[in-house]
């Protein structure tokens, strides 16, 4: 079978999107089916890692923001309306797969629509209660919700992440079918037999600091606890909207450090290596039903984390033992930070944590079952235009 994938960014990119989509496409390919994956060109420093793939990745040059993040209206619209034009004149494909951004979905629903392709959304994100979360105009939020309907209404399938994102699109595709599938990390990658950094720190960071994540609270806790007298060695490692804030708040204290993203591998050791790992979800944004895959590729290793968030997320590492959970209080994250400080976390704990995750968020597995439902919507929806699924 011929399958698309179209996706702002792709492997080497280190993030969760990448690595979604490279699970998924390892597993089509080894079960032979022929994958092709319209993404962009990543930025210079990513560009010089050597990668092979056992399919055709076909990449486009895009605009990026000022941390290299294709992130953003216009940047967003440089890989969008190429990419209409590359899934509507290249070679036909038997179903397609594409990622949120909801333009992204909004261009792949029109261009498989000519074409009659079917295509599925793979629901990792709700990107207009993000917009909302955000601070976003209220006429661009609805602008963004209506985008996302029309792109979710238009799949053969739709796969979420969760059964909080799933509820999500049945609002806004009430007749569409979707395959609830859960998160996943590379378990090849991200396991607790990964070497550790030698250079190791109390805390890390990794990841993306948008708005949506609320990370600031992290800052605001290490001023709290130098305050204290108490200064852990703390990383933040990544990128996003927020980094520059967070830097500011805590620019004097010289324990605490800020880092660019770094490959897959890197920040498996990094992780490894540090006594506790930090996630945060900015809570009462419309928002709550998410999940930060940076703490599941910190469980995977085997490290424990301190997360930040709504009570969905909170309950996730308090039934599970993953670590220390809080609300969004800048005081109750330095408690926590300093419970981390005087419980380092022993090999048996290690063990423990990376064992859940091997059994609840292996990628492998969650694309095992993405690629079921791309069967489905492959031997279902092949003949309808542009008009809504089911409608």
């Amino acid at each position: 079978m011929r399958i698309t994938l179209v996706t702002r960014i792709f492997l080497p990119e280190p993030a969760a999107a990448s690595q979604r989509l490279g699970a998924l496409a390892d597993v089509l390919a080894e079960r032979g089916d022929d994958v092709t994956i319209l993404t962009s060109r990543p930025p210079r420093a990513r560009a010089r890692d050597s990668v092979s793939f056992p399919y055709r990745v076909r990449r486009w040059p895009v605009l990026r923001d000022r941390s290299g993040a294709v992130r953003g209206y216009v940047p967003y619209l440089s890989f969008d309306i190429p990419a209409f034009f590359r899934v509507l004149l290249g070679r036909r494909p038997d179903v397609v797969v594409v990622e949120p951004p909801p333009t992204t979905g909004a261009a792949v629903r029109v261009a498989c629509g000519i074409r009659r392709v079917p295509y599925v959304y793979y629901a990792a994100d709700i990107l207009s209660l993000a917009a909302v979360s955000a601070g976003a105009p209220r006429l661009v939020a609805l602008a963004v919700r209506r985008l996302e309907g029309f792109a979710l209404r238009g799949a053969g399938r739709v796969v979420a992440v969760t059964e909080g994102v799933a509820d999500e699109v049945r609002v806004l595709a009430p007749r569409v079918e979707i395959d609830i599938v859960g998160h996943g990390v590379d378990s090849d990658v991200f396991n607790d037999a990964v070497e550790p950094e030698a250079a190791a720190v109390d805390a890390v960071y990794m990841g993306t600091a948008s708005e949506l994540h609320g990370a600031g609270v992290f800052a605001d806790a290490l001023r709290i606890l130098a305050d204290r007298g108490v200064e852990p060695r703390v990383a933040f490692v990544g990128q996003g909207s927020e980094w520059e804030a967070l830097r500011s708040v805590v620019s004097d204290l010289p324990y605490v450090s800020f880092e660019p993203p770094v490959s897959a591998v890197t920040a498996a050791r990094r992780l490894r290596g540090a006594g506790v790992a930090l996630a945060s979800l900015k809570p009462h944004g419309g928002y709550d039903f998410a999940v930060p895959t940076k703490m599941y590729s910190a469980v995977a290793v085997g490290t424990p984390v301190i997360v930040s968030g709504p009570p969905s997320l909170r309950t996730v590492v308090e039934s599970s033992d993953l670590g220390w959970a809080c609300d969004d209080s800048p005081h109750a994250v330095a408690a926590a930070i300093e419970a981390a400080l005087e419980s380092p976390p022993s090999s048996r704990r290690r063990a423990a944590i990376a064992s859940w995750a091997r059994e609840n968020v292996s990628a492998s597995a969650v694309a095992g079952r993405v690629a079921r439902a791309v069967d489905a919507a492959a031997g279902s929806a092949g003949t309808q235009g542009i008009g809504d699924r089911a409608e």
